[in-house]
Order: structure tokens, then C-alpha cells, then sequence
């Protein structure tokens, strides 16, 4: 694949995420969407509903009184008018009459001719209304004689009733003379009404819709001129959580998020102040351990001469020095020593501080390096070797031998003997699969790998509270004893020599029993550190772009 269609394809996948990241169920502006959406949702319903109920109660109450009212005036005009018993064809006759009224109803007549048989007259004709449409309740209720009482002053009155068949809206409505006689039973489609109704809901569901749509863009835009500025307080927290305190917002406005814009502002302008502060502090730190560093060394040297004088003096058999002052000499060039390391850690601590540590690299034999540092320092007797010649690495030969003798020399000091240090080689770089090296883990993939050197010893281990510590500066594992004979930088000085390799110590206990200290350096510094540039600085050129 191509640089450009890497380009494009980690420019679409970033595209992509954040899309994502826009819609995802924890996004602040799609829960702020869907809120005002079910807000609005909530209460164009509530109104459509509203709205659709008291219009529909309106028209079917209209249709209804109107139909009625016409039919209660038919019944007393043209029914009334009947005789007590009529015949089958006065009723027929009687129930068209009243059928071509205004409200163009259907038409039941019922009554007794003069024989005493019942007889219906119907506007539908034979197979129209019939008594067996009405509800058998309504026919009872309309037959059935009320009590007469103060309240009720007529027997009959009018009732009515809406009933659905095949899916259309009937009103049936049935009274009786109330002189006796003649029944009437009446029946009226509400289809139109209906589809007045259903054309009103589907205008009501449009219009609902219209305002949830409405309502979604006018959330996105609140959301939008909302988050706006959380945005940019957010990138701004992050541009200060880079290191870059100059970061300010730029306020407008006098609500709550002015106010947060401003808070910020000051706890910016705050910490730059204080970390300038600490940082002066710092530095003005590092200037004294490196004046001091530097003064002491001029009286050192003296006194270091000194010191080997009288330590010749006291190898000399039949020298001149009073033995009982001999151990106050061997005190005296023990502690000049001790002093003289103190002072040279110190000066290589304050190099690492202020930046100035470099490397001088050259090509080594990686197990002649080790031979070479443990040889130096008479530790053959007490150090098993175990490193094939012939496997090289390009790093700084004296950097090396700092980290191995201090290694070695904690094992030999607070382990127990023997001290193991193994060497092997593993391919990739010294943080294999790390996705963020990019181009710099393929440099050191092709540079031949790492470089392992273990160092083991056989004592009691570290202890779990002090293996995060042990690579602190001045740290002493038991309080009591704060004195000791090293200085308690050798470890964090060997962890830096590490890291500006590009490696890295890791400090653990073996399960056999015994601390092991692990050294992963690439075997080739240079193509490592030229391969971290070209990815930071394609790192660099990725955020320019988008």
C-alpha cells in the first residue's frame, strides 16, 4: 500500500470515528436530540390528540343533535298523525314522508293495525331497516314505560345509540308516541363524518411529524450553538494537558459558559504561573547540585590524592603510619571514594536533567562489553555468564557499562550469590506491537531487533512494596538504616542510561526464587531514533491536516 492510500485510509477511518462519536448513545448532542425530540414528540401528540378528540366530540354532537332534532319533529308531525292503528301501507307511506326530511335518515315504523297484528313500515323497503338492526337494548329502553313522577312528566321519551357495522358508523335513535301508538326507529350513516374524522387525524399525524422533524433540527442547532463552546473548552483542556499553558479561550457572552470559559482562563493562567514557578525552582535546583557537583570536585581531587598516598602508605608493610590510627585512615579513603561517586552521580543526574546526556555510539560485541565491565570490577569469581560471542549491537560502550555495573553490582551487593546475567536477542522493537510507534517501530523492526540482558540473583527478592520504587533517586528500602554504602542513584542513573538508548529496565522477582532485572536495548540506537523522528514527524504532518 501506498503512503497516499495509507493517507487516505487513516484519513477516512478518522472521519469515521468521529462520526461515531457524534452518534453514539453517549454523545451529549444525540441525547440532547433525542430529548427535545420526545419533548416535542410528547407534546405534538398531547395536542393532536386534544385537538382531534374535541373536534371529533364537536362534529359527531352536531351531526347528532341536528338529526334528532329532526327526527323527534318528524315523529311528532307526521307519526303523530297516524291513526291509533293503522295498516301497513299508511305506515310504509308515513315512513318515506319522514325519510325525505333535511337529514335524509332511514325510517322504521311500527305499530298495531286494526286487527291487533303488528305491521312495519319502512323507508328502506322490504329488505331495508329492519327491527332487527336496532340493538335489542335500545328497543327496550324505547318500549319500556317510564314512571311518572315530578322530574318525568312523559311515559316515552327519545333514545339513541351509535353502533359500527361492516366498519361504518351508524347512529340509531327509536322513540314512542306518547299518547301510544305508532313506534319510530330511525337510522343514520356517520360515514362522511367519519371520513371527515380520519382526514382530520391524518392531518393531525402530518402535522406531528412536521414538528418532530422541526423540532430535531431546531435541537441540533440548540445542541450545536450549545456544545460549541464545550468543544472548545474540551480541545482546550487537552492542548493544556499537552504542556501547552498558553492555552486561552476567547469569552463572549455573560452565561454559564462564559463563566466556565473565564474559570478556565484563570485556572489556566494559574497553573502556567505555578508551573513556571516550579519549573524555575527546578532549574535553580539543578544549578546547585551542578555548581556543587562542580566545586566539590576541585577539593576531591586533592583529597583523592591524598587518600591514595596514604592508602600506598598502609600496603607499605613497615610504613610509617601508627597502627592505631590505621583504621581511621581506611575511613578516611573509604569515605573519599564514597564521596568522590556521590559527586559523579550527581553530575551525571543533573546531565540527564537539563538534557544535555549524548550518546557516542559504536559497534560492540555485546557479551565482550559484559566480560570487559565484570573483569574491570574482579567479579569473575561471583558473576556465571551466559552470552555467545558475535552478537553486536551499535550503543554507547560506557553508557552500557554504567547500566551492567550497577545492575550487577545491586545483585552482588543485596542478593545473593551467584549472579546470573544472560544475554539473548528477540526480533522486533523494544515495545513490539505498539501501534503508536508507526513508522518508528517498522525502523526498529529492520535495525535486527533487541537486545535482552537479565540480570538474576539468588537472594530473598525484592519486596512488593518496593519493586515500584526501586529505580527512584535517593530511595533506601528499610527507613532504619538510611545509611548504606551506595549512593541510591546507580539504579535510576541506569534506568536513564536505558531510556535515552530508546530501552528500558524492569525490575521483578523470579519464581525460582531471587530479584531479576531485565534490559531491553534495540541493537541498532541510531536507525531506532531516525525512525521515531520520521513517525512523529508524520504524527505531526497527520493532525496538520485534519
Amino acid at each position: 500500500m501506498t503512503q497516499e492510500h495509507q493517507g487516505g485510509s487513516r484519513g477516512w477511518s478518522a472521519a469515521r470515528k468521529g462520526v461515531w462519536s457524534r452518534l453514539r448513545l453517549t454523545s451529549l448532542r444525540l441525547r440532547l436530540v433525542v430529548v427535545f425530540g420526545l419533548v416535542a414528540l410528547t407534546a405534538a401528540v398531547s395536542a393532536s390528540g386534544i385537538a382531534y378528540w374535541l373536534n371529533r366530540e364537536s362534529v359527531l354532537t352536531r351531526t347528532q343533535d341536528a338529526v334528532l332534532r329532526d327526527f323527534e319533529k318528524e315523529m311528532q308531525n307526521r307519526a303523530g298523525a297516524l291513526p291509533e292503528h293503522p295498516t301497513q301501507d299508511e305506515l310504509q307511506r308515513t315512513a318515506g314522508q319522514m325519510a325525505n326530511s333535511s337529514q335524509r335518515f332511514t325510517v322504521l315504523l311500527v305499530a298495531e293495525n286494526p286487527e291487533g297484528q303488528t305491521v312495519y313500515g319502512s323507508s328502506g323497503g322490504l329488505n331495508g331497516f329492519s327491527l332487527g338492526d336496532v340493538p335489542e337494548s335500545l328497543r327496550e329502553t324505547v318500549t319500556e314505560r317510564q314512571k311518572i313522577t315530578s322530574g318525568n312528566k312523559y311515559p316515552h321519551h327519545l333514545y339513541w345509540q351509535r353502533i359500527v357495522e361492516d366498519d361504518t358508523p351508524y347512529l340509531v335513535a327509536g322513540t314512542k308516541l306518547i299518547g301510544g301508538g305508532t313506534t319510530g326507529y330511525m337510522l343514520k350513516s356517520l360515514e362522511p363524518e367519519a371520513k371527515d374524522l380520519n382526514s382530520l387525524a391524518w392531518s393531525l399525524g402530518i402535522a406531528t411529524g412536521l414538528a418532530l422533524i422541526g423540532s430535531a433540527l431546531l435541537a441540533h442547532a440548540a445542541a450545536t450553538t450549545v456544545l460549541k463552546p464545550v468543544q472548545r473548552l474540551g480541545t482546550a483542556a487537552r492542548r493544556l494537558g499537552e504542556g501547552k499553558l498558553d492555552t486561552r479561550l476567547r469569552v463572549s457572552g455573560t452565561d454559564e459558559l462564559a463563566d466556565l470559559s473565564r474559570t478556565f482562563n484563570k485556572a489556566a493562567e494559574a497553573l502556567e504561573k505555578r508551573v513556571a514557578d516550579m519549573a524555575a525552582r527546578d532549574d535553580a535546583s539543578r544549578r546547585f547540585v551542578a555548581d556543587m557537583s562542580h566545586e566539590l570536585r576541585t577539593p576531591l581531587t586533592a583529597i583523592t590524592a591524598v587518600t591514595e598516598v596514604l592508602e600506598e602508605e598502609l600496603e607499605f608493610e613497615g610504613g610509617g603510619i601508627d597502627p592505631m590510627i590505621q583504621p581511621a585512615v581506611r575511613l578516611v579513603v573509604s569515605e573519599t571514594r564514597r564521596l568522590n561517586d556521590l559527586v559523579e552521580n550527581l553530575m551525571e543526574v543533573t546531565r540527564f536533567d537539563a538534557g544535555t546526556a549524548r550518546l557516542v555510539l559504536d559497534d560492540v560485541d555485546v557479551a565482550d562489553q559484559i566480560t570487559a565491565c565484570i573483569d574491570a570490577r574482579a567479579w569473575l569469581d561471583a558473576v556465571e555468564l551466559d552470552a555467545a560471542r558475535g552478537l553486536h549491537a551499535r550503543i554507547d560502550p560506557r553508557r552500557l557499562d554504567v547500566i551492567l555495573a550497577n545492575l550487577i553490582g545491586n545483585a552482588l551487593k543485596h542478593g545473593g550469590s551467584p549472579v546470573r546475567v544472560s544475554v539473548r536477542e528477540e526480533p522486533g522493537g523494544v515495545a513490539e506491537g505498539a501501534e503508536a510507534a508507526g513508522e518508528g517501530a517498522e525502523a526498529a523492526d529492520a535495525s535486527g531487533g533487541t537486545v535482552v540482558i537479565q540480570v538474576r540473583d539468588h537472594g530473598p527478592g525484592i519486596p512488593e512494596d518496593v519493586l515500584p520504587h526501586v529505580f527512584d533517586r535517593f530511595y533506601k528500602a528499610s527507613a532504619s538504616r538510611p545509611r548504606s554504602e551506595g549512593s541510591g542513584l546507580g539504579l535510576s542513573i541506569a534506568l536513564e542510561n536505558a531510556h535515552i538508548h530508546g530501552g528500558e529496565i524492569i525490575a521483578a522477582n523470579s519464581p525460582e526464587g531471587g530479584a531479576v532485572f531485565t534490559l531491553r536495548l534495540p541493537r541498532d540506537v541510531s536507525a531506532a531514533e531516525s525512525g521515531e523522528k520520521s513517525g512523529d514527524a508524520g504524527n505531526e504532518g497527520a493532525e496538520g491536516d485534519a
